[in-house]
Parts: C-alpha cells; sequence; structure tokens
C-alpha cells in the first residue's frame, strides 16, 4: 500500500496549532502518509518587552521558536551569548539570531534546565504569555520576558465539519486545548468519534471525558505527537485500536 493509499484511508488529523507551526506539522504529517489539515485557533503576536541589560545575562532559555520570531530588535543585544533551546527548530533560530547555542533539549524545557552549566548562573527566558513553570538548579537565577503572546481567533472554515468525522486532533498546548474544549462545548460537538492527542500531560487539564481516545505523547515535541498519531492511525487501518483511558 503506498503513503497515499494509505492516508485516504485514515482519520483525519487536524492541527490548531498558530502559523508557522500548524503548516510545518502538516508538511511532516503528510510525509508520514497522514491526511492533516491546518485549522490554527490562534495568531501569534509580539509584545513589548524591556531587556534587561547584557551585563546582568549569562545565557538565554528559549521554550520556543516563537521567541525569536518575536523578540523583536532588543534581541540583538544578547547576539553571542550562550542559549539553552528547548528543541531543534529553536536552535535554528536562535543561531540565526546570532546566539550560541550551547544546549538543545528533546524532552522539553526543564530537561534542559538540568544541563546549564554552572557558570550560566543569571538567565533570561524569553517566553510566551502563556508558559510552563519551571524548577531552576540551586544557585540559579532566571529573569522572564513575555514577547510573544497568542490571540484567539474564529474557528477556521471547515473545521466545524472536519469534527462531525472521525478524526484525530493534535494539542500542541494547553492554551489550544481549552479553546478546543470551549469549542466543542459551545457548538455541541460530540466527542464520541474525536481521538485526542496531546502534546504533554499537562495539556489535557482542560479537556472534559467523553473522547474516543485521549493518548500523551512520549515526549514533548511536535516530532513524538506526530509518531503517536501514525501509529494510531496504522492501528485503526488495522481495527485494533481501543479507547485509552480518560485523566
Amino acid at each position: 500500500m503506498n503513503k497515499t493509499a494509505a492516508a485516504q484511508r485514515s482519520p483525519v488529523i487536524l492541527i490548531l496549532r498558530p502559523e508557522p507551526g500548524a503548516g510545518e506539522s502538516v508538511r511532516r504529517a503528510r510525509e508520514l502518509g497522514l491526511a492533516a489539515h491546518a485549522f490554527p485557533l490562534f495568531a501569534v503576536h509580539a509584545l513589548s518587552w524591556i531587556a534587561p541589560p547584557r551585563d546582568t545575562v549569562d545565557a538565554l532559555v528559549l521554550g520556543s521558536a516563537n521567541a525569536l520570531r518575536h523578540a523583536g530588535p532588543a534581541l540583538d543585544a544578547y547576539r553571542g551569548l550562550p542559549a539553552y533551546a528547548v528543541g531543534e527548530k529553536t536552535a535554528l533560530a536562535a543561531q540565526a539570531a546570532g546566539l550560541d547555542v550551547v544546549v538543545t533539549g528533546h524532552g522539553g524545557l526543564q530537561t534542559v534546565l538540568g544541563m546549564v552549566d554552572p557558570g550560566h548562573r543569571r538567565l533570561l527566558r524569553l517566553a510566551g504569555r502563556e508558559r510552563v513553570t519551571l524548577s531552576l538548579p540551586a544557585g540559579v537565577t532566571m529573569e522572564t520576558r513575555e514577547v510573544y503572546a497568542s490571540q484567539p481567533v474564529p474557528p477556521p472554515e471547515g473545521l466545524l465539519a472536519a469534527l462531525e468525522a472521525p478524526c484525530i486532533v493534535l494539542l500542541h498546548s494547553g492554551e489550544a486545548a481549552r479553546r478546543f474544549e470551549a469549542l466543542c462545548t459551545q457548538r455541541e460537538i460530540a466527542r464520541n468519534h474525536v481521538h485526542v492527542v496531546a502534546i504533554a500531560a499537562r495539556v489535557c487539564e482542560p479537556l472534559a471525558p467523553g473522547w474516543a481516545s485521549l493518548d500523551i505523547a512520549a515526549e514533548p515535541s511536535d516530532t513524538a505527537l506526530l509518531a503517536l498519531a501514525a501509529r494510531m492511525c496504522q492501528d485503526m487501518r488495522s481495527g485494533s485500536t481501543q479507547a485509552d483511558n480518560q485523566p
């Protein structure tokens, strides 16, 4: 069976994250032979922020490429400083911004903080308005600056119709989960044919029960999220999938 045929017989994958991430996830999903479509529920925009003096910062902590896209000219003050990036995409954006990426994570930002150099005691975190809470290593301080935020947008054309058929919804953030939960409640979407895949356990917290299944990626990355969705599609095609326990 070729990838096109497999995709035609698979549930549709619905990706709700903002652009440009949504388009990137769709591209990667289709490379896996999945029938994926982007329906962003948010648009990302920059926030004004005051950059701490360079001489008060030993290294930057970056949990999203959005922080690099929307930090603006103030980011130039930190060119050449070490940076800790949550993943490869963020690391590439940091390098393009002139930062010296010393750690590229693969299991979330908290894991990255466990690899902080002892000499980097004063961290600057560039983050979104919604972000995970982090525990710092002993002797390390961290200032946080919000440099971007996600603004809800009306449900994109086609999303409600797509939710009427069996589908797999990918949730990349708690913010997306809350918006999706509210949308399904307001529009009285039947949940028993909607499979939900979340990038982390915390993302599931806003969700009510009743989904066809609810699963969590092996690690908080788009790669792991798509790999799980691909396995689910394969199981569904073979008729072996079973609903998971609701949290």
